[in-house]
């Protein structure tokens, strides 16, 4: 699809969106959602273009054609490689979320772990999986991806919750399929896709296999409905004639609480049901997968985070300060230090053995470790760069005022031949980045996406092959066990 035809194939659905208490008719045009579809329809429409078909579109080892890189099943490591680049590419387009990454992290997780499902356990789940794929790559679907459950009571195992539906969970076995219920939470870009895809959030044991279940049921589904996520600064985009106040009035990013309610699954549309045991595998292979994302998509906004700072600089008349020059060296070490994970990790993939290829997981972990921290850092550095005006600076409307605006203009400017508006409109978008609606994607994203820094550590301690350069060490060091006695 174009652009134009996303978004109309988004308007056709028969969504079911509760905003502020309020069922909205029309999520396509409501202010606070329409910058969030216009990032996802910016993944389609670079598709389009002819200097960036390299990295947006690959060839379908299924079908063999082209099909957006989105929806593509990754067959190299030079795949995964453009998948980085491509997400780079998008976040400097956005400075925002694009939304996608999951839907096309879960596809490649899901068909490799179906197909080593079906091999021990004699089920149909991969045949399945690939007929879907072939369905989401044929119509260029935006899919999302749902793992993160609302939990509950944390130290309890799902079927030990005072209130069962804290994790999806299947309901009710039927000839023709299953029916589920519960939530998934944090769900970024729900509303503007096609069809969510399920996964479980956790390993399981056996007396959870209920909560064992993958499957994908269209955004329009009966049963499913959502409640959109509050973000910081969110309701300047409703106010009359806002621009600059908005800080990125084009492009923004959502999250949503996908509420489940009895939803009828058929069999054709179920990739995991109660087979416990590979919870986890779908689960930690979603993760690297998604782990690997963010040494692109956030190493894209921190490109126009930099770009800004520097102009605020610029602007300020402090851009050939000493110590501004060292921050913005220091800002662009950390970004180019999450972007050489995100490519490192990719570079060192391996097949698996349903064909597509998987990231090294331990560079994946390092990467999304690096990318809980260093956004913060880099953040904080813009801040400091921008000055204290970016958060006590009037409003747009007072600048447009008659009576106040020329104080505004006369106070506010900075260095001569820039205009007051240029330098509100650069502060606004650091804000916007750091501390408003798409810090939530930029900071809080890179805290908590695709697990929280402990859920890393696990994963480096557990890949970190500790015994193995104890044995390094000891051939160095010329250790005889023998003296041990």
């Amino acid at each position: 699809m174009n652009k134009d035809q996303y978004i109309a194939s988004i308007r056709k659905l028969n969504l079911k969106v509760y905003l502020f208490g309020e069922l909205i008719e029309n999520p396509v045009d409501h202010p606070m959602i329409r910058p969030s579809l216009n990032s996802v329809a910016m993944t389609y429409e670079l598709a389009e273009q002819e200097e960036h078909k390299d990295l947006m579109t690959a060839t379908s080892h299924l079908t063999g054609k082209t099909v957006n890189r989105f929806c593509h099943l990754h067959q190299s490591t030079e795949d995964l490689v453009k998948k980085v680049k491509m997400q780079r590419l998008l976040g400097q387009k956005t400075a925002s979320c694009f939304q996608r990454c999951v839907g096309m992290d879960a596809f490649n997780a899901i068909f490799s772990t179906t197909f080593e499902i079906d091999a021990k356990c004699g089920t149909e789940y991969h045949k399945r999986f690939t007929e879907y794929m072939k369905f989401v790559q044929e119509n260029d679907l935006t899919v999302d991806g749902a793992m993160t459950d609302p939990k509950g009571d944390r130290s309890l195992a799902p079927s030990k919750q005072e209130d069962p539906d804290m994790y999806l969970h299947i309901v009710e076995e039927r000839a023709d399929g299953i029916v589920v219920r519960g939530a998934k939470a944090h769900q970024t870009g729900a509303l503007n896709s096609h069809e969510h895809l399920i996964m479980p959030t956790q390993a399981m044991k056996e007396e959870d296999k209920a909560y064992a279940v993958s499957f994908a049921v269209p955004s329009d589904a009966e049963g499913v409905f959502m409640i959109y996520g509050r973000q910081s600064c969110d309701t300047r985009k409703m106010e009359e004639g806002a621009d600059i106040d908005v800080g990125n009035s084009e492009f923004g990013g959502h999250e949503a609480l996908v509420i489940f309610e009895d939803v009828f699954v058929p069999w054709n549309r179920v990739f995991l049901c109660k087979e416990w045991e590979f919870a986890g595998m779908m689960v930690e292979r979603f993760a690297g997968y998604h782990r690997q994302s963010y040494g692109g998509c956030k190493t894209g906004v921190g490109d126009v985070l930099i770009g800004a700072a520097a102009l605020a600089a610029d602007y300020n008349g402090a851009a050939k300060a000493n110590h501004i020059k060292d921050k913005l060296i220091e800002m662009t070490h950390l970004n180019e230090t999450l972007y050489a994970c995100g490519i490192a990790c990719s570079a060192e993939g391996c097949k698996t053995k349903a064909g597509n290829y998987q990231i090294d997981n331990l560079l994946a972990n390092v990467c999304k470790q690096n990318v809980t921290r260093f956004p913060y850092e880099i953040a904080r550095l813009a801040e400091d760069i921008a000055g204290g005006i970016m958060v006590t600076m009037p409003s747009e409307a007072d600048y447009r005022d008659k009576k106040v605006g020329p104080f505004v203009k006369k106070y506010l400017k900075g260095v001569a031949g820039v205009g007051t508006a240029n330098r509100m409109r650069v502060l606004r978008l650091i804000e916007n980045l750091t501390l408003g609606t798409a810090a939530v994607g930029y900071r809080t994203e890179s805290m908590h996406g695709a697990g929280s820094p402990q859920a890393q550590r696990i994963m480096i301690a557990r890949q970190s092959n500790l015994e193995l350069k104890k044995l390094l060490a000891k051939k160095i060091a010329k250790v005889n066990e023998s003296e041990n006695k």
